[in-house]
């Protein structure tokens, strides 16, 4: 069973990221904003039936969990702590890949673009315990979704996404937009 080594803040102030031990994901990872999208996941599951949990994101070391805006962190710490510690492990679970598999026309840009993400921006965004998924890719625009602290955190929709802009049209191409679903 999982135990919760250390809690930190994120720079979004309605979510905190619980490292834990041992790794509870082999790969990927898993992101719930709402309760029906938990159904079927043991922790995203027992994390909403708390009560005023607005969204659950973990990968392997680390979940973040996001609360309603009144909601007090004192009276969730303990039971999400709690949660998490009480999880079974699974055998071989891999979460969902990140980004998308490339194909069609733009699989070489978005491939190009994955590389990117996946080695200069998801690191930096798990670290304050987010994350970022592509949604869609036609060759000039990019759809991302951000997960964990990241979902609900206004610089993700300005400041972050600019950011990501920017990184694609130097590294990639100038014609390349995000937008973010």
């Amino acid at each position: 069973m999982p135990k919760v080594i250390n809690i930190e803040p994120t720079p979004n102030p309605d979510a905190l990221k619980f490292l834990v031990h041992p790794a509870i994901l082999k790969a990927g990872s898993r992101s719930f904003k709402d309760f029906g999208a938990a159904v079927g996941d043991p922790l995203g599951s027992a994390l909403f039936a708390l009560g005023k949990v607005t969204s659950v994101f973990y990968m392997d070391r680390f979940v973040t969990v996001n609360k309603e805006p009144s909601a007090e962190w004192t009276d969730l710490i303990d039971p999400i702590c709690e949660s998490i510690e009480d999880l079974k492990l699974p055998e071989n679970d891999t979460g969902d890949a990140a980004g998308l598999t490339p194909g069609g026309d733009a699989d070489a840009t978005l491939e190009r673009i994955n590389q990117l993400l996946d080695s200069r921006i998801r690191p930096g965004l798990a670290g304050d315990g987010g994350g970022l998924e592509v949604i869609s890719f036609d060759g000039q625009t990019l759809q991302i979704s951000y997960h964990g602290a990241c979902g609900s955190c206004p610089s993700s929709t300005s400041g972050t996404l600019r950011y990501i802009e920017g990184l694609l049209q130097e590294e990639v191409s100038p014609s390349i937009r995000v937008v973010s679903w």
